[in-house]
């Protein structure tokens, strides 16, 4: 498959709308080592564009119209260090949801909800793992604890009870 992205982009980027867009950017700064790479200013003050990197993706976002609905995202940010980005999250005003916990395909890491009301997915590669090992690992019960968690506390986040149906992996055979 080509590349077809613009050279220092990824093929899918993300995109965020908020109704603080400049406070987003300090955030993803602060928290995640993002660097801002612009913002285009709107004769009403609000931000119509922005750009921050972090790691080899960049974040667009802008500011949200009073008559839009409100869209949370759901974004996922490898970090060398999850409990320390999550720390840095909080100190700048996000809330954990899920705790950090090390999952079956080797990484560690936990959810914050930002000031924006975004749920960063925080993750850290602690052990190379493949495919199928990951995959025989949730059998094991500490694995499975932690999936089950991570999908417990995402489904109460959005407003669930952390107990349907698919809160509980099935043992892999």
């Amino acid at each position: 498959m080509d590349d077809n992205a613009p050279a220092g982009y990824t093929t899918v980027a993300p995109w965020v709308v908020t109704d603080d867009t400049g406070a987003f950017l300090d955030f993803v700064a602060a928290a995640f080592d993002g660097e801002e790479l612009g913002r285009v200013p709107l004769e009403d003050g609000s931000i119509g564009h922005a750009e921050i990197r972090v790691g080899d993706t960049v974040v667009l976002a802008f500011d949200r119209r009073p008559e839009w609905p409100r869209m949370p995202s759901l974004l996922r940010v490898f970090v060398p260090d999850a409990d320390a980005a999550m720390a840095r999250a909080v100190a700048h005003g996000a809330r954990v949801v899920t705790e950090s916990a090390t999952h079956a395909f080797g990484m560690r890491g936990g959810r914050v909800r930002d000031p924006f009301d975004n749920i960063w997915w925080v993750s850290a590669v602690v052990e190379r793992v493949d495919h199928a090992e990951g995959m025989r690992r949730l059998s094991d019960p500490v694995y499975a604890e932690a999936m089950t968690v991570a999908q417990e506390t995402l489904d109460r986040e959005l407003g669930g009870h952390g107990i349907g149906p698919g809160a509980r992996p099935l043992p892999i055979t």
